[in-house]
């Protein structure tokens, strides 16, 4: 199976493609830069590279989110346009777990983490068992506060991914202690081999119905609804 994998979720942007379980080629770069002016030309150059034509996938993998609404926004929308223009299967996986994913031979409970901002994380808790990733709590918006003290709860040991972990570690150090690890450095950022070999396991999904998983509505939408709460009725009403 062709794959190409697509993760635009954050400020890195990351591009690869397999053939099965094998890496062909792999682009990642993290600057501070519009992903919509950079990800055809990066898909393109990648495909060129390796002399395969789009014709020859199979599948197309994207990261679903958390993360940036525009960035999200950006790599599902040219993923599920490509997915349906060449005929295509479609798989979404968590941006969360493409972290980590990096993080194959942690004997420690993995917390992928995103600065959601105002003191809060994406976040969630994962879990390497028997070669295989395990989602042992749901992805969620929380506060890094909040999280830090009902992992606390919780016997083992933490691993922090991501390059906002370091905003967010005083936090769970004075919860956890000498529980809590930072994983290496290579493995903040993530990374589209990762993320098409764990597409490779997942069923595919409709393109055509397929949304990000945003976790948190923004905060232009959240103030909106909140000064329309007479339109969201209508809405709901008219939708059943």
């Amino acid at each position: 199976m062709k794959v190409l994998a697509i993760d635009t979720s954050n400020q890195a942007m990351s591009i690869a493609v397999l053939d099965d379980e094998k890496v062909i080629g792999e682009i990642t770069t993290n600057i501070k830069r519009n992903h919509s002016e950079r990800l055809m030309p990066a898909i393109d150059e990648l495909m060129k590279d390796v002399q395969w034509q789009s014709s020859e996938l199979n599948r197309i993998v994207v990261a679903k989110g958390p993360g940036s609404y525009t960035g999200l926004r950006i790599g599902v929308t040219v993923a599920k346009t490509l997915a349906w223009t060449l005929g295509v299967e479609l798989v979404g996986i968590s941006s969360l777990k493409i972290l980590a994913g990096n993080c194959e031979s942690s004997p420690h409970y993995l917390v992928p983490l995103f600065d959601a901002r105002r003191k809060n994380i994406y976040t969630g808790l994962y879990q390497w068992q028997n070669g295989k990733l395990i989602q042992i709590e749901e992805d969620k918006h929380i506060s890094a506060e909040q999280w830090a003290e009902y992992l606390s709860k919780k016997e083992g040991t933490f691993e922090l991914i991501g390059e906002d972990q370091s905003i967010f570690k005083d936090t769970f150090e004075r919860y956890l202690m000498n529980r809590v690890y930072e994983a290496p450095l290579k493995d903040h950022l993530p990374k589209a081999s990762v993320l098409g070999l764990l597409g490779l396991k997942e069923e595919p999904v409709d393109a055509h119905t397929f949304t990000p998983d945003y976790l948190k509505l923004a905060e232009a939408e959240e103030n909106w609804r909140k000064e329309h709460p007479d339109q969201l009725e209508e809405a709901y009403v008219e939708k059943i």
